[in-house]
């Protein structure tokens, strides 16, 4: 298993990622506006990322099973880090350049920020297991300090790396960037320790990313020049013809298969749950039905707003989407009796507008938004607003029937006390249940299919397309 190797010998061997920079004469204000300069390569890279973190995945399960990063696979991800260096190169990770980063993911010899990592011949099954997060924790809790919120693609909304987010790089360049408008002049030795932190940060993400089983040494290597590369050989020269072959229709088709491949995860996983609702979740009277218990300190537990258009009335039992609907409740405290009633959203506000009661906005967690009041209400059997209502000791059931318009769904202590302990439980019948889980679960894997299809096919294309053929 690898650990963390001694400096010395990394330094005579050379790590296997190259992150170099070059700093630039930078104006003395552009650095005010870069955010607004940079948002179409933010877009591009929502995107890129997006297809990085999918192929990631296909990679961690071919290195399990032959030991071997898909070549291919390896070319794109280096062009998406190589771009997103240049970017955060000009932008505020180190404010390095006033030259706008190319939209590309090939290497640009001219460009002040450069990045390059050595295709592993053979990578270890077990390390690609722990390495992303056992053994990189140390450097996590490093690149957290210097990066600020950290580097880990899961935790990034984005699925980008994650610079200068009130990091110590982001305190050093700002300083460097005040400088900068006073002066004219960016702080060579600020530069230079920035840098060495953005390579600690990119040597740490590529070894989450899998792409290499060489741990990142715990060594800052300060300045733009990167003393710890490794001299380019045959090998590196086969990788960038690789990466040449990464065309933008090829870029495009990945990003569109990671996307399809995303959304197959959601139907299949939504189709899954509703056919073991049609088969598992039903009761004995055929309902498929929630349970949740509310406590509260008010008088009354209501539901949020029911709003129902056009066309509900279609959505009861006649319909093969819902059905039958039954709402039953009963008080968790034995011998108490409980109020349940239905009536139109306006009415319920108006009778509990100065009363202490609780509204569910969310009914598989139990969030609710506290309503404070100053009076004690009627029982609610003595109210006129309700048009379905039932009371008494044990379980009071409704079954609705949807009509057009907003309604609330209220619980209540039979005698209008203060204080509910209820268990509540709404179901449908959902005749049609199975049947819409099972397209949607097809659905699913015909989109994750052809996802597949087409990250794989580019991925097999660049990999093995010969460098004298035209792209």
């Amino acid at each position: 298993m690898s650990t963390p190797e001694d400096p010395e010998q990394v330094r005579h061997t050379g790590y296997p990622v190259r992150v170099d920079a070059e700093l630039d004469h930078v104006s003395r204000w552009l650095w005010l506006v870069k955010w607004l300069l940079l948002i179409p390569h933010y877009f591009v890279l929502a995107f890129l990322w997006l297809g990085f973190v999918v192929l990631t995945v296909v990679a961690f399960f071919a290195i399990l099973i032959t030991a071997h990063y898909p070549r291919g696979i390896f070319a794109y991800n280096v062009g998406v880090i190589r771009w997103s260096w240049r970017v955060y190169y000009y932008g505020y990770a180190a404010l390095g350049t006033d030259r706008y980063p190319p939209f590309t993911p090939a290497d640009v010899p001219d460009y002040p920020a450069r990045l390059e990592i050595d295709y592993p011949e053979r990578l270890s099954r077990g390390l690609v297991l722990v390495k992303w997060w056992l053994l990189a924790i140390p450097q996590y809790i490093i690149v957290g300090v210097f990066a600020g919120g950290g580097l880990w693609l899961v935790n990034n909304q984005n699925y980008q790396f994650n610079w200068g987010a009130g990091g110590l790089i982001g305190i050093l360049v700002l300083i460097a960037a005040i400088v900068l408008l006073c002066t004219g002049k960016y702080p060579k030795t600020i530069f230079d320790f920035v840098v060495g932190m953005d390579r600690w940060v990119v040597r740490v993400g590529v070894y989450a990313a899998l792409m290499t089983d060489r741990y990142p040494p715990f060594r800052l290597d300060m300045g733009g020049h990167d003393p710890g590369a490794p001299a380019r050989g045959p090998e590196a020269e086969t990788e960038a013809a690789v990466e040449h072959h990464w065309t933008g229709g090829r870029i495009a088709s990945v990003i569109v298969g990671s996307v399809l491949a995303l959304v197959s995860m959601g139907l299949i996983t939504g189709g899954a749950t509703a056919l073991w609702a049609d088969r598992g979740a039903r009761d004995a009277d055929g309902y498929v039905t929630a349970t949740q218990t509310f406590s509260s300190g008010g008088y009354a537990v209501t539901s949020g707003d029911i709003s129902l258009g056009e066309g509900a009335a279609n959505w009861g039992p006649a319909s093969g989407v819902v059905g039958d609907i039954r709402i039953r409740a009963s008080s968790t405290d034995p011998g108490v009796p409980v109020f349940v009633g239905i009536a139109p959203t306006g009415a319920v506000r108006q009778c509990l507008s100065k009363v202490d009661y609780d509204t569910v906005t969310s009914f598989g967690s139990r969030d609710v938004v506290v309503h404070n009041g100053t009076q004690q209400p009627a029982p609610p059997l003595g109210v006129d607003i309700w048009t379905q209502e039932a009371s008494g000791p044990g379980t009071q059931t409704l079954s609705p029937r949807p009509a057009q318009g907003d309604w609330t769904v209220v619980v209540m202590n039979a005698d209008g006390s203060r204080g509910l302990n209820v268990l509540v439980q709404p179901g449908a019948t959902a005749p049609q249940l199975g049947w819409i889980g099972l397209w949607v679960l097809v659905g699913g894997i015909v989109l994750l299919a052809a996802g597949a299809v087409l990250i794989a096919v580019p991925a097999y294309r660049a990999a093995h397309q010969r460098p004298e053929q035209k792209v």
